[in-house]
């Protein structure tokens, strides 16, 4: 991944959010720490292009947004647009679920997840 200057306050606000993550985020990190989901490698609260991610696989340049009630009101609906078209003109693509999908289909997400990384088994 390409490393560029990330301002000292969106560091700071990253590593806040680390140690404050929601149940589903939490849920969901416990599932793909460690290279845990297909050996993808995610990191978590990721500061790209003066956003903070909520998850990253670099490596696929795959970011996974967990939202919550909040990102249905229209404000947010269109924030979240703007940030993922700049997400994806830097070539990252997006992948958003929301804290009930990852609380109770999380095995559907994980698989959702693995087909768009591309990821296969070779068992």
């Amino acid at each position: 991944m390409t490393h560029h200057a990330v301002p000292e306050g969106h560091r700071r606000n990253a590593r806040r959010m680390r140690k404050a993550l929601t149940s589903a985020e939490l849920r969901f990190w416990n599932t793909v720490r460690a290279h845990r989901l297909m050996g993808l490698g995610f990191r978590r609260q990721v500061p790209i292009a003066g956003y903070i991610v909520d998850f990253a696989c670099p490596e696929h340049k795959l970011v996974i947004e967990i939202d919550g009630p909040s990102h249905t009101f229209d404000q947010s609906i269109e924030r979240d647009r703007v940030r993922d078209q700049v997400l994806a003109e830097l070539g990252w693509l997006v992948a958003r679920f929301t804290n009930e999908d990852v609380l109770n289909h999380l095995d559907d997400v994980c698989t959702h997840i693995i087909r768009v990384a591309g990821v296969h088994r070779f068992d």
